[in-house]
């Protein structure tokens, strides 16, 4: 796996204060994208203990909330191994953080990975330009659902997160 940016006390990206992890690979190119640079599987750093190290310093700190997985799509093909293994470590290591997940993969196709036991909250859908709206919270497009994860996996149905944003 390959990242572009660690990014420290984050309030945009979920609840909270956050660590961001923003992986490099994805390829659902929408017109429009926040972040093209990170399209690319190959561009970035690697992934390494010192990146790792970065991102447990920030998770030891009481005020921040927990970690969030964006990009580039976590789901990747060249980022989902490295991820499902940093969330389950940070889920054992950090019980009270939370983990959100950004992709561009809907829940529907996804729900049943093995990183939803370790994922919180998961913004899901491609980025639609022609649904973009700047005063959506935690999402860029209409589109795009903020679905809580453990109450959408119990009921088998999509449950969202703070529905009335």
């Amino acid at each position: 796996m390959r990242y572009h940016n660690i990014t420290h006390d984050d309030m945009k990206n979920g609840d909270g204060l956050r660590v961001v992890l923003w992986v490099a690979g994805c390829s659902h190119n929408c017109i429009g994208c926040q972040n093209p640079v990170t399209w690319d599987p190959n561009g970035g750093l690697p992934f390494d203990e010192e990146a790792r190290n970065e991102i447990y310093d920030q998770l030891s700190k009481k005020y921040i909330s927990g970690i969030t997985f964006s990009g580039g799509d976590p789901f990747h093909v060249m980022n989902i191994q490295e991820v499902r293994k940093l969330a389950a470590e940070i889920k054992e290591k950090y019980p009270e953080k939370t983990v959100w997940v950004y992709t561009g993969e809907l829940w529907e196709n996804i729900k049943d990975d093995v990183l939803m036991k370790y994922t919180d909250v998961l913004v899901d859908g491609p980025y639609m330009q022609e649904l973009g709206d700047n005063t959506l919270r935690w999402k860029g497009s209409r589109n795009q659902r903020v679905i809580d994860v453990n109450e959408s996996l119990k009921s088998e149905k999509v449950v969202l997160h703070c529905p009335e944003y």
